[in-house]
């Protein structure tokens, strides 16, 4: 084993004001046995990484700064930029293959928390729980009854995006007596989805046939904007849209004019085209609508989960061994990558 260390720093976003940890649990114990790792944290939050904060760090454990070309411009020891999650549309990987940086997300780990926040939201929305809730808050009672709500149950969804995710959604559901589930994805083969109990829709049929639109798919250049004007015309009116991916998939004008003139029953945004939301949203005027900043998933057992999974990304580099969830697998052929990996591995 070679005597020199292997330095991962993680961004400032993490811990506090204070330098405090925000978070329970994010995987530091399996670092921590690693004798040949060491850590630190970004002195600063920028809402873009410097290329000066990386200096010599191997890894780096992204939260929610942008991963730009700047950032890995002069990355000569970097050899990973590990998301803390599985969305990247705030990480230039061409840029990171370019400098010879692997980029690494956490597939699997937020399957189960975004499911079930996921079903959690359904029950709310399809209950009006959001509006009875505020019954009993301003005294309106007796208003009850013009808020009935629905079951779940001959009930259809519609995910777009059929990945890890979405089928775990689909999984926990299977006790509620929904109708079979369609999906929408161009890259999920009808023998794949079947074996989850799915059909294949085209994005107008699932649209047109679905209680609940759940938006399960990554922002990239085809799905931006996915969700316009005329998609939201081909709903049901009595249907919920969710979105739990990101905020740029929706058109968000359209979205706000279907809800506040009713032309859908509700939605709930976990998401949306511009974050941080550091003022009011529109949305937040309607009571068709549940929000939430970004973290309807969030658990202690998520950051763990995520934590452990990125963690082992850093001890899988630094013992010479390929991590899971890389997204740039062709830097492992590019002879700059296996220079740098074969420098921290040999010398000491």
């Amino acid at each position: 084993m070679s005597r020199n260390k292997f330095n991962v720093a993680w961004t400032a976003d993490f811990y506090d004001h204070a330098g405090s940890p925000k978070y329970r649990d994010i995987g530091l114990s399996l670092l921590a046995e690693q004798m040949r790792i060491e850590q630190r944290v970004f002195k600063e939050h920028r809402r873009e990484i410097g290329s000066d904060q990386i200096a010599d760090a191997q890894g780096v454990v992204v939260l929610t700064p942008a991963v730009t070309a700047a950032s890995v411009s002069q990355a000569q020891d970097l050899l990973v930029i590990s998301r803390f999650g599985v969305g990247y549309d705030a990480v230039d990987v061409n840029a990171c293959t370019a400098s010879d940086v692997l980029v690494t997300i956490t597939v699997g780990a937020v399957d189960r928390p975004v499911a079930e926040a996921t079903i959690g939201w359904m029950i709310a929305l399809s209950h009006a729980m959001r509006i009875k809730d505020g019954l009993v808050r301003t005294g309106q009672w007796d208003e009850r009854s013009r808020h009935m709500g629905r079951e779940l149950r001959d009930r259809t969804l519609g995910v777009i995006g059929l990945g890890g995710i979405a089928r775990k959604t689909v999984e926990l559901l299977q006790a509620f007596g929904m109708n079979q589930p369609l999906a929408f994805d161009p890259f999920v083969s009808e023998q794949t989805a079947a074996k989850q109990g799915v059909r294949l829709a085209s994005l107008e049929q699932l649209l047109r046939e679905s209680d609940f639109v759940s938006i399960h798919c990554p922002l990239t250049e085809q799905t931006l904007g996915l969700i316009g004007s005329n998609e939201l015309g081909l709903m049901k009116p009595d249907a919920f849209l969710l979105n739990t991916a990101r905020g740029g998939i929706v058109d968000e004008d359209a979205l706000y004019d279907a809800l506040k003139n009713r032309r859908i029953a509700g939605a709930a945004l976990d998401c949306f085209a511009q974050e941080p939301v550091t003022s009011p949203s529109r949305f937040s005027e309607l009571e068709n609508v549940l929000l939430a900043p970004h973290s309807i998933a969030w658990t202690h057992e998520l950051f763990r989960d995520i934590g452990r999974a990125t963690c082992q990304v850093m001890v899988d580099l630094s013992l010479g061994n390929r991590p899971q969830g890389v997204l740039n697998p062709t830097v492992f052929d590019r002879p700059d990558f296996l220079t740098k990996w074969e420098r921290l591995r040999t010398s000491g």
